[in-house]
């Protein structure tokens, strides 16, 4: 059994962990649980991508907005955890050009710095992109390490008082006189603990959550595959200049590139099909930009479901609904000390967790300012460091398994 904490956090992905951070150092009692290794929901299957915003910057300014802000912040403080690769979008032949001029356009309002590149410069970056190129222009992306971003703010968060407990499932909730009065948790706790608060950071899996406190949360989870092949000699990433659409965006590693993604609704997150179509669409679509990728050994392949949040139930791919994210506070549904946060990205997770946190510390009276903004994460600048931490947290997800555990 694990003593009763003043909050419980339900997920242990970036956003759940984050918050467990934020939290402990505010010097809030709080216990973070997760039913399986930490990052194994959405946050350690995901393409990897430190957005700068410009992906979203024409359809959806906020959710741009969010991500240019955070990805600033993330340079600062996660170290190893990134890699500053930055990013262009191509225009190849037959693409709108209208769109390109749209998105440059969209960028420059919410603040994303662009950059027109020339023949000579485009070439020397990308030697292998496709002779029918348009038009290219830089953006700040990066490259993210999700495992270890999950598992730094997790060994931040129990550095500073908080209980990490990975394998620990939440299993029922109790609910009486308006509030939570139990949580039943499995696995490596096995007991039912009563805390004064409960977030739900789940994810994809928030509406289950949710469900167990009598609440409705409406998620619109939706599958992307992610093909990670064997070439390593692209160092920007990639992003086709163009409607988002399936097979359009490559991460760079350094043997690897991954190459994604698809969009598919699914009804249920832990049960989806794997379509060999997915794989072979997105190994085309990238080749389009990068020829070589289709020539080369496909080493690993994996899927990832978005934690999109839309209670209209988005029709479609669903790649139309906000990346923006959204804290619900349960209050106004009955259950007073209840509170989910949802939608929203992996490169904006700190963000989510200090909305979340706020919210948190206003129900249970707590005066203390969020400092993760300025805070390094332990180990930032040590990447033997930040893999025991994945290794602690039993924290390794497919996204970077080709590189954490290479320090060590």
């Amino acid at each position: 059994m694990i003593a009763d904490p003043s909050v419980l956090v339900v997920g242990g992905g970036a956003t759940g962990a984050g918050v467990a951070r934020d939290l402990a150092l505010r010097d809030v009692d709080v216990t973070l649980v997760e039913r399986g290794g930490l990052g194994s929901g959405s946050s350690g299957r995901s393409h990897g991508l430190l957005h700068s915003g410009a992906r979203y910057a024409e359809a959806d300014p906020v959710g741009a907005e969010e991500c240019i802000v955070e990805n600033s912040i993330l340079r600062e403080v996660a170290g190893e955890c990134i890699r500053d690769t930055g990013g262009l979008f191509v225009q190849l032949d037959g693409d709108d050009p209208d769109y390109f001029d749209k998105k440059r356009a969209a960028c420059e309002k919410v603040g994303i710095e662009t950059d027109l590149l020339d023949e000579a410069e485009l070439r020397e970056m990308v030697p292998d992109l496709v002779s029918t190129v348009e038009r290219a222009m830089w953006v700040p992306d990066a490259v993210i390490y999700p495992s270890r971003l999950v598992a730094a703010n997790a060994a931040d968060a129990a550095a500073s008082g908080a209980a990490i407990h990975p394998h620990a499932p939440l299993q029922d909730l109790r609910v009486a006189d308006g509030r939570v009065t139990g949580a039943r948790l499995g696995g490596s706790v096995d007991g039912w603990v009563e805390p004064d608060y409960v977030v739900n950071a789940a994810g994809a899996w928030a509406g289950s959550v949710a469900a167990m406190a009598g609440l409705d949360v409406k998620m619109a989870p939706a599958r992307g595959v992610m093909v990670s092949v064997d070439y390593g000699d692209v160092d920007p990433v990639l992003n086709r200049c163009r409607d988002p659409d399936d097979g359009d965006i490559v991460i760079p590693h350094e043997d690897e590139a991954v190459l994604g993604t698809t969009s598919v609704p699914v009804p249920d997150p832990d049960d989806y099909e794997k379509a060999d179509w997915e794989v072979e669409r997105s190994v085309k679509e990238c080749a389009a930009m990068l020829p070589p990728v289709a020539d080369v050994e496909v080493v690993r392949t994996w899927w990832g479901v978005r934690p999109l949040y839309d209670p209209d139930e988005g029709d479609g791919d669903r790649r139309g609904i906000s990346r923006g994210f959204f804290v619900l506070d349960s209050a106004e549904d009955g259950v007073e000390n209840f509170a989910s946060v949802v939608g929203g990205k992996l490169t904006t997770y700190r963000q989510m967790a200090e909305a979340t946190t706020d919210l948190v510390c206003d129900r249970l009276g707590v005066d203390a300012d969020c400092e993760t903004a300025s805070r390094v994460l332990p180990g930032a600048d040590d990447a033997a460091r930040l893999d025991e931490f994945v290794a602690r947290y039993d924290g390794q997800g497919p996204t970077d398994v080709d590189i954490v555990g290479r320090a060590l």
